[in-house]
């Protein structure tokens, strides 16, 4: 799944390209020129609050929807000019090749080398606002939601909890394994996360003492990326795993809170459910292929022995560049830490790069009965983990330390935090944090922005 044209051929990928925002020059910002993350925010406007459009740009957002209406954006594509004047980005979603076209656009009015943007001087106290004090939306209406399950790192730990002698099981190197998600309990960075009631299996030593229904104990998050749907498909028309570029938007970081001890009395036989139903974390930058195309690396490959896939998952150009070479962080700040002034504990890192299914692989499986994508649709990759104990990407994984010589699970080693508090799951006023960036010589270094939740107590 090679992208249409290489990143040395983009002139928007150029390193030496500075913006006139200075913050956007620094070789550490999240946000230079050659990123341009798609994001949505609230703006206050006449008493009213309007939903607009913006890019980040280093540790500010680009107002595009208001530079759009007061016509500050100048080109002689008039597809592109409308296209920044519909609302959640509905311009770009369903128009293939759109984002590439806006991202010169944009370029040009914020380049510090251009007419236009030299002319942007003038306007940039209306058309920017710091991001630390921006409320954002979702980047994208989503309206579908499917989980899946491609680290086979992250597999084979879980699937080792219980069963030691056979982790994975039989389907998992033929199929991308996934599951539907709820849309609708989809939120941004910064929503507070509620402690979950479920119900819960009896206690192992007393069986005959039947479920309960409480808050969640075990409540965990899941380290993942978020693969947004630009244009779709047509119901009963799957999609090629090499033409599945040309269905994708972007990227974003996601956090899928999982209720672990509600998730091991439902799960079976048909698989999570109000376990994970109550909260998803979506960050809000879709940082886009076109920015992402000089970090694509190879697929990783298959160990010796292990299945090829069927045909309909195989492409040459996805085994090429199928990858995306993202460094990904959890951390976390409980409510001691932060009245104590300290700064949040890292909690794991790890790369993307290390996933065992692409995501085009994700997409083509998602489409290959003949399920209609549609734009703005989220497929997130499950937990992302890496081979190394540090890189794994959930508390159920990084406090796990496997079973004793009398076959039991040995019990789990909780973190230790600077306070002197220690974690096995999540308590509440816990904040948790995710991050990503992409790092490669010749090209800019450019980043996913946060992903933060704090978890709320449970309702009484």
């Amino acid at each position: 799944m090679s992208t249409p044209s290489g990143p040395a051929a983009d002139p928007t990928l150029d390193p030496a390209l500075q913006s006139w925002v200075e913050s956007a020059n620094d070789p550490a910002s999240d946000f230079p020129i050659q990123n341009l993350p798609l994001c949505g925010f609230v703006a206050e406007r006449d008493g009213h609050a309007h939903a607009h459009l913006g890019v980040a740009i280093g540790d500010q957002v680009v107002d595009v929807s208001m530079l759009a209406e007061a016509g500050a954006i100048a080109d002689d594509d008039e597809e592109v000019l409308d296209a920044l004047s519909d609302p959640f980005w509905y311009g770009v979603l369903g128009v293939p090749g759109m984002a590439g076209r806006v991202r010169p656009v944009l370029q040009r009015f914020l380049r510090a080398d251009t007419a236009a943007g030299q002319r942007a001087r003038r306007v940039r106290s209306k058309a920017l606002r710091p991001i630390s004090e921006t409320r954002f939306l979702e980047p994208v209406h989503v309206f579908n939601y499917t989980d899946f399950y491609a680290s086979v790192h992250h597999a084979t730990t879980v699937g080792s909890m219980f069963r030691p002698e056979n982790p994975l099981l039989p389907n998992y190197k033929h199929i991308p394994i996934g599951y539907h998600g709820r849309a609708s309990s989809l939120v941004v960075s910064g929503t507070p996360v509620r402690r979950p009631w479920g119900q819960q299996a009896p206690p192992d030593n007393e069986p005959e003492a039947g479920p309960s229904f409480a808050p969640c104990r075990m409540l965990d998050y899941e380290l993942e990326v978020g693969a947004v749907i630009g244009v779709g498909n047509r119901m009963g028309e799957p999609i090629a795993v090499g033409e599945a570029h040309r269905h994708l938007l972007g990227l974003c970081l996601v956090n899928d809170w999982s209720a672990r001890d509600i998730q091991k009395w439902e799960y079976q036989p048909l698989g999570p459910f109000l376990a994970k139903n109550f909260a998803t974390t979506i960050s809000p930058f879709i940082v886009t292929l076109e920015a992402l195309a000089p970090f694509r690396c190879p697929a990783p490959a298959r160990p010796k022995g292990d299945p090829c896939p069927l045909a309909y998952l195989v492409d040459e150009g996805d085994q090429a560049a199928g990858g995306f070479d993202i460094t990904l962080e959890v951390l976390i700040r409980t409510e001691k830490m932060a009245a104590q002034g300290l700064d949040a504990l890292r909690l794991s890192r790890g790369s993307f790069r290390h996933m065992y299914w692409t995501v085009a692989q994700l997409l083509t499986h998602h489409a290959s009965g003949g399920c209609n994508l549609q734009p703005g649709d989220l497929l997130a990759s499950g937990t992302v983990s890496g081979p190394e104990p540090e890189s794994r990407g959930c508390l159920l994984e990084l406090t796990w330390q496997g079973h004793g010589p009398d076959g039991k699970p040995r019990p789990r080693k909780p973190i230790d935090l600077p306070t002197g508090e220690t974690r096995t799951f999540l308590a509440d006023g816990d904040e948790v944090i995710m991050r990503g960036h992409c790092v490669r010589d010749g090209f800019r270094r450019i980043g996913f922005g946060e992903c933060r939740g704090k978890v709320e107590p449970a309702r009484t």
